[in-house]
């Protein structure tokens, strides 16, 4: 995999910057590179800054690929009233470790690593010490917040990041890094739920609504599991997709009104990634006793449901975000040993404002990922 992306696939920029960073342990800050948001046009453009020395706990690593989140976009855009500029986004990071701190043992120069949402937490509350540090009230983001150094967090649609050891994680040897981007963020968001509600026992019967970056991995994931996988969608344009290319074992259209009836009482969760306003109690209906509709998009306006829809069948609206470390190195590994890919469209740095784009209009199969190794970083 080294091989296949090579530092001779680097611009010259990237290839200087990398090369003077990697012999500068404890010397001077280092100067990177990076694609930019300045303001909520969400316009990408190069931008340098600057990246704290490897510390003792730290991983120094070089950027091969990023994937593109639907969240990536939010930010970018202010959807969410809390974005502070210039941004780098990106937080579905692979790479290859170029320097490690003097405490890091479980890394070592040359490892493909991954980087996700979170690059921080206070490490001392319940939820940090039971391995859910994911909803430590004090998490740091990978980007759009503030390191412990004060100095703004930036992403990973960049040359290189520096990241604290115990955010990192191994990519299983043989992954490719185009396929492993995903898996950081989409793959274990629809893992961590199932395992964690009990959800990953074979036999169940599952539903997933909308088919993106999430929700594609959430059918593969559900039928590795052994899940019998309904998609649940406005149209049927995405039905060929997701019977024959995804392997979703059945697909229903929630305008048919009939046939959302029909299937009443019949799946043991949902999982809906849909990121913007839409009714629930169409999809709660759909749920046995006990069933659990799962929330996973973010949303910047209230959602409404009768609550006898709830009452009557004991269902549960719950939420769930991204996923532990630990879930992470899991995640992975399941999809090493299942033999799971994600769907992707590669795209070059210079191609990214396009990407997010379409993103927002939902025309990507099913991830963008970035080929940041291969990109121009800087302005010509």
């Amino acid at each position: 995999m080294i091989s296949h992306y090579g530092i001779g696939g680097l611009d010259m920029y990237h290839t200087r910057n990398c090369q003077e960073a990697a012999g500068e342990a404890g010397g001077r800050r280092r100067e990177t590179i990076g694609w930019a948001a300045r303001d909520p046009s969400g316009l990408l453009s190069p931008f340098t800054y600057t990246l704290r020395d490897t510390g003792a706990e730290d991983v120094y690593i070089k950027v091969i690929s990023c994937g593109i989140c639907h969240t990536d976009l939010h930010q970018i855009k202010n959807d969410l009233g809390m974005s502070h500029y210039p941004m780098v986004p990106g937080h579905e990071v692979v790479g290859e470790v170029l320097e490690v701190g003097s405490m890091v043992t479980k890394f070592q120069v040359g490892d493909i690593v991954g980087v996700g949402c979170i690059v921080g937490c206070c490490k001392d509350c319940n939820r940090c010490k039971t391995d859910e540090e994911q909803y430590c009230n004090k998490k740091i983001w990978s980007y759009n917040d503030v390191y412990t150094d004060g100095n703004p967090t930036q992403g990973g649609f960049a040359a290189t990041m520096v990241v604290h050891h115990k955010f990192v994680v191994k990519i299983p040897e043989g992954m490719a890094a185009e396929q492993a981007a995903p898996l950081l963020c989409a793959g274990v968001t629809v893992y961590s739920p199932l395992k964690h509600f009990g959800l990953s026992q074979s036999g169940l019967r599952g539903g997933i609504v909308g088919l993106g970056g999430v929700g594609h991995m959430g059918v593969k994931i559900a039928k590795a599991m052994g899940h019998h996988v309904t998609v649940i969608s406005s149209s049927e344009r995405k039905m060929g997709e997701a019977l024959d290319h995804l392997g979703a074992d059945a697909y229903l259209v929630s305008s048919d009104g009939a046939k959302m009836q029909e299937l009443g009482d019949s799946l043991d969760y949902i999982i809906d990634t849909i990121p913007v306003f839409h009714p629930l109690e169409p999809y709660l209906s759909l749920l046995k006793l006990n069933g659990k509709l799962i929330l996973m998009g973010v949303i910047n306006s209230p959602l409404q449901f009768m609550s006898p829809v709830v009452m009557l069948g004991r269902r549960s609206i719950t939420g769930s975000f991204i996923g532990s470390m630990k879930e992470t190195e899991e995640v992975l590994q399941f999809c090493k040993d299942k033999g799971l890919t994600s769907q992707t469209e590669i795209v070059k740095m210079d191609h990214i404002n396009q990407a997010f784009q379409r993103l927002e209009k939902n025309d990507v199969r099913y991830r963008f990922v970035v080929d940041v190794a291969g990109s121009q970083l800087y302005s010509k």
